[in-house]
């Protein structure tokens, strides 16, 4: 099954040891190209691995990507732009839903700017535990410091107008 414009799509996260992360019911397709998927959740539900339910409280714009090991959730808030960046395997779509592998590491962007790495305690608990490897470990760390870069240098995504058009996009045909 093949993915297109206007479809709705589920989003599955997983973890390395193939155990379920975290599920979000539907997101919007806005775009499918051989570089990216961008599609929007707006008010979708979000199951944790636990069995958590809860449900996104803005709109967010996300790209994900079949040859980068991340993917970018940006929430459209009052504030400004958010950036989520998720150090993660790329991302396929098998018919069912978007999927790929969260390896913890995750970098946040403030509207203002400011860049922080998170769970890097977390990273280097479950690379023990999961037994990630030394290559995989190079290959995480080269994505997050290539990651910055594209952040520093203000690539796509990581530029406030190309998120609020793919916005306007998602708002324009609802």
């Amino acid at each position: 099954m093949e993915l297109h414009v206007n479809d709705f799509v589920h989003i599955q996260s997983f973890k390395h040891d193939g155990s379920l992360h975290r599920t979000w019911s539907k997101a919007k397709v806005l775009e499918v190209s051989a570089q990216q998927i961008v599609a929007v959740t707006d008010r979708s539900i979000v199951v944790e691995a636990n069995g958590r339910k809860w449900k996104t409280r803005e709109p967010a714009v996300c790209f994900f990507y079949p040859d980068q090991w991340y993917n970018v959730i940006c929430m459209v808030r009052k504030t400004g732009i958010h950036y989520y960046c998720n150090i993660a395997s790329p991302s396929i779509y098998d018919g069912e839903a978007i999927k790929n592998i969260d390896y913890d590491l995750d970098v946040k962007v403030m509207p203002n700017g400011q860049v922080k790495v998170l769970d890097e305690e977390e990273y280097f608990w479950h690379a023990r535990k999961m037994q990630y490897g030394e290559r995989l470990d190079r290959i995480l760390h080269n994505e997050l410091r290539r990651l910055l870069q594209v952040i520093e240098e203000k690539k796509s995504p990581f530029r406030k107008e190309e998120v609020l058009d793919y916005f306007q996009n998602y708002l324009s045909l609802l």
